[in-house]
């Protein structure tokens, strides 16, 4: 099967129905950070210790959240990710918006390529390379939600 862009995945009936296309494009962002934020426990990538790196998380339209290089987990600390932060984002976002998901804790990048003989968890990379399956998926469902 032929791999589609987004605007190829929704064109057809999309036309029909403006919304639909926002729609499409929101659950799918919504889709691909859950599946950046699955736990190893629940068969994802993200390791959880303090849950640090997993509610470091944050979601913009003007640029990519930065790591930052002392942001590290307090002594016993224990950490809750906002999934409402993101989906606030996606939700003011408009479909000329490019959408950003960034980690900001000092080892992200180390926890997502590996370093020092520590595996690559890779939770960011992998759920980016979904993206074309989570539109396809998002766009069948919308268009039937649509009776299109």
């Amino acid at each position: 099967m032929a791999t589609l862009s987004f605007a190829a995945a929704v064109a057809g009936w999309a036309e029909k129905v403006p919304e639909a296309v926002e729609a499409v494009r929101n659950e799918s962002a919504k889709d691909v950070v859950r599946d950046m934020q699955t736990l190893r426990s629940e068969g994802g990538r993200m390791r959880y210790d303090t849950g640090f790196l997993w509610a470091s998380l944050m979601a913009s339209t003007s640029a990519m959240p930065s790591i930052n290089p002392s942001a590290r987990p307090a002594e016993g600390g224990s950490y809750a990710f906002d999934f409402g932060q993101v989906e606030a984002v996606i939700a003011g976002a408009s479909l000329d918006d490019t959408l950003y998901f960034g980690y900001t804790a000092s080892y992200a990048a180390y926890r997502e390529y590996g370093a020092n003989g520590q595996p690559a968890d890779g939770f960011v990379r992998l759920a980016a390379m979904n993206w074309q399956q989570i539109v396809n998926r998002n766009a069948e469902k919308v268009r039937k939600a649509f009776g299109l």
